[in-house]
């Protein structure tokens, strides 16, 4: 059989007709998307693609400025890129919370998430069975029976800050972070550390920890925006040199564990637990390293600027400071420390915490989200792949839920009977199937240590050297400026320090 060649006619009908598909097609999607721009949320003008989607400057007030301005929802445009920033609280919860499962994804972090960590951290992870795989392996060691465990550590580290800001007041910020390191030290991998300043270990865990956190803050690499940046010969110079340094430290206390579980000298721990169970886990040894890594990073920085604000806002205001310290002495006393078993008696300490953390976010920006498919708000798209973050500050602003909201106000958690509020929420520990998983040992770190700095001190601030209460670190995470604070004992020292020697023996 002989194939004629096409004429002319018929060949060019060929190309229309192709065409014509083709441009059904294009159209079709253009309008799809032409349709969807136009039920954005409002928001400024788009932008470039070489442009922050977000404000370059002091991202939360100006995201604040912006909701204020456009709406609980806005969106930025950069290039073909959508961005959608939620800042008020009905709006974080019906978008964050009911369509929490079109949103477990995150975007793609080019920087963090695929040079740096080289897609093993658990907080870039995108949604799948991998995600699920580590999500299940660190609920199952920090769920709420689980956190309860670890009481007793908590409670000797709480005590011991009593006691290092008796000896050294000044440096009540790094003893926060002393707390807090050797708590999550535990907890991760069994060992605990008396100082910041003689433990390379933990200079070398916190050194990592700024590293992500500089990283992941919007805007701060071009490569998110142009990915062909990564092949640029030494690009990535900085950033393969901090993935080589935290592996190797992650991968190093793994060894110790697994060294200590040979000779039967392993505490109990996050990773010891793991290593008994990783046929139920199924998680590769970078995995694993990775994950005892971020539990430690995430942990020990969150709780200790949690503290660390708490400390502030007692200074700040000494009434609400007073009125805290009132109840706890009428429900424990003189006579003896606070302890967990106190914590439901004690409403006003816990309004007191969550109006400090409403009043200064730890996590101001938010993490980012991905939206997997189209999400309808009142009326409005957020589009499939569109990044979406609910912001702390502006959340935390909303003047219908939170009235005069610069105003810090502890009794606005609180019922006329005193009893506490379960109906006002901040989102402190994030959104959805991406909740912070340490929670539970985070608020027990918060209540233990706020309970014994208000029974053993008075917080004053020195009027030679105010306290700014804005000076804080710009990133992912609220990093308080060093600042001053008296302590005055609330009990005589001598008598203070038998006590707490007491309780720790």
């Amino acid at each position: 059989m002989i194939l004629e060649p096409l004429t002319e006619p018929s060949w060019l009908g060929g190309v229309v007709a192709a065409t014509s598909v083709l441009a059904l097609i294009y159209g079709t999607h253009l309008l799809s998307n032409v349709k969807k721009y136009a039920l954005l949320p409002p928001g400024p003008p788009a932008r470039w693609f070489w442009q922050n989607a977000l404000p370059a400057a002091n991202i939360p007030n100006a995201i604040e400025a912006l909701v204020s301005e456009y709406g609980p929802v806005i969106s930025f445009r950069q290039g073909s890129q959508v961005t959608i920033v939620i800042g008020r609280v009905q709006a974080a919860w019906e978008i964050m919370e009911k369509e929490g499962g079109a949103l477990v994804d995150r975007p793609r972090s080019v920087a963090a998430g695929e040079i740096l960590s080289r897609g093993y951290r658990i907080i870039l992870e995108h949604s799948g069975e991998r995600f699920r795989r580590l999500r299940r392996a660190v609920h199952t060691h920090l769920q709420p029976k689980a956190a309860e465990m670890y009481q007793d550590i908590q409670t000797e580290n709480a005590r011991s800050v009593i006691l290092d800001i008796l000896d050294d007041p000044k440096n009540h910020q790094l003893h926060a972070r002393r707390y807090a390191a050797s708590v999550i030290l535990r907890i991760t991998y069994g060992k605990s550390t008396p100082t910041l300043v003689n433990d390379q270990e933990v200079v070398r865990i916190n050194k990592v920890t700024r590293n992500f956190q500089s990283v992941v803050t919007p805007g701060a690499y071009l490569v998110e925006r142009i990915p062909l940046l990564r092949y640029f010969p030494g690009y990535t110079k900085d950033l393969d040199r901090w993935h080589n340094e935290e592996l190797q430290l992650f991968r190093e206390q793994v060894d110790r564990v697994k060294s200590d579980v040979a000779t039967n000298a392993a505490g109990p721990s996050f990773i010891k637990t793991l290593l008994e169970n990783s046929d139920t886990h199924q998680l590769a040894p970078d995995e694993m390293a990775y994950l005892g890594g971020a539990l430690f990073g995430a942990g020990s920085d969150t709780t200790a600027a949690a503290i660390t604000i708490l400390i502030m806002a007692a200074t700040c205001h000494p009434e609400a400071q007073t009125r805290v310290q009132e109840e706890i002495d009428m429900v424990v006393g003189r006579e003896r420390l606070p302890s967990f078993e106190d914590e439901d008696s004690l409403p006003q300490l816990k309004a007191f915490s969550h109006e400090a953390l409403r009043w200064r976010p730890i996590t101001p920006i938010g993490f980012a989200h991905r939206a997997t498919r189209d999400i309808i708000w009142r009326g409005q798209c957020i589009p499939e792949g569109a990044t979406v973050f609910g912001n702390h500050w502006a959340i935390t602003r909303d003047p219908d839920v939170f009235p005069d909201p610069e105003t810090f106000d502890p009794q606005r958690w609180l019922t006329k009977d005193g009893a506490f509020r379960g109906d006002l929420r901040t989102f402190t520990y994030g959104f959805g199937r991406r909740v912070c998983p340490g929670q539970h040992v985070a608020n027990r770190s918060i209540y233990i240590n706020f309970a014994l700095l208000l029974w053993s001190f008075r917080l004053a601030q020195n009027s030679a050297v105010p306290i700014d209460t804005s000076a804080f670190s710009v990133g992912v995470m609220a990093h308080a400026a060093p600042f001053e604070v008296i302590f005055t004992p609330r009990t005589e020292e001598k008598v203070l320090r038998g006590m707490l020697g007491k309780a720790a023996a």
